[in-house]
């Protein structure tokens, strides 16, 4: 017996492949702005660097202590500064490069389109992401993924971060969902999955690189089309 009505899934990593797409992106900046010029010899020394640099800034993001302005150009120039580089000029032209042109991309996540085809015919979808509102939904417009979604909670729309509870209250309010009726679909733990938990939500974890956890979800997954057989 079907118990399920309403599918809320993240976007970056779980359906859009963020992974692949910054890379290629990356790759286009370091050429276009001639970063080995500068010192940088390998692209893939730059990319490396920057991903690291990225995460502490989306996680200062997430706890309101780095601006959404100010993470756009700080990730590139602290990963300019990284390599002897210091030009805050050229780090915000960098920035907004990346911003212009990383959502024109538009490859997927195996499975992804498969996998919301199937959803789309049982159950109403929705995206919760802590991503930039109007780069998500560039995004998905881009890689044709709109179309199967009846709403899209960003963290500036809801007010709030995943994994904090309010920004899951305001989605099931803004979608008439209900709690029981509810499963989340993602791949970060800390923020998809804590976030579903903190709520009381259901849960399936996107974990293509079997990484080892103990919450307790509905299931575990290495592959979105195993979602299938589970929903």
């Amino acid at each position: 017996m079907k118990i399920f009505k309403h599918i809320f899934l993240d976007l970056d990593r779980t359906l859009w492949d963020f992974e692949e797409n910054s890379r290629q992106e990356l790759e286009s900046i370091f050429k276009k702005f001639k970063l080995h010029q500068l010192g940088i010899s390998l692209s893939n020394e730059f990319i490396k660097i920057y991903k690291s640099i990225n995460e502490e800034c989306w996680a200062l993001y997430r706890l309101n202590k780095l601006s959404k302005e100010d993470l756009r150009s700080v990730r590139f120039l602290k990963t300019l500064e990284y390599f002897g580089i210091s030009d805050h000029i050229l780090a915000e032209q960098i920035g907004q490069e990346y911003v212009n042109n990383s959502a024109k991309r538009t490859i997927l996540i195996e499975g992804c389109h498969e996998l919301l085809i199937y959803l789309k015919n049982k159950y109403q979808l929705h995206i919760i992401t802590n991503g930039f509102q109007e780069v998500q939904v560039e995004k998905m417009s881009n890689s044709k993924l709109t179309p199967y979604f009846e709403k899209m909670i960003t963290s500036e729309s809801a007010g709030f971060k995943k994994p904090r509870k309010e920004i899951f209250s305001y989605s099931l309010k803004l979608t008439g969902a209900k709690l029981s009726e509810s499963v989340m679909i993602g791949d970060d733990l800390q923020t998809d999955i804590k976030g579903a938990i903190n709520i009381g939500m259901k849960s399936i974890y996107f974990n293509p690189n079997r990484k080892n956890h103990s919450f307790n979800v509905l299931a575990d997954v290495q592959n979105l089309l195993e979602i299938k057989s589970i929903l």
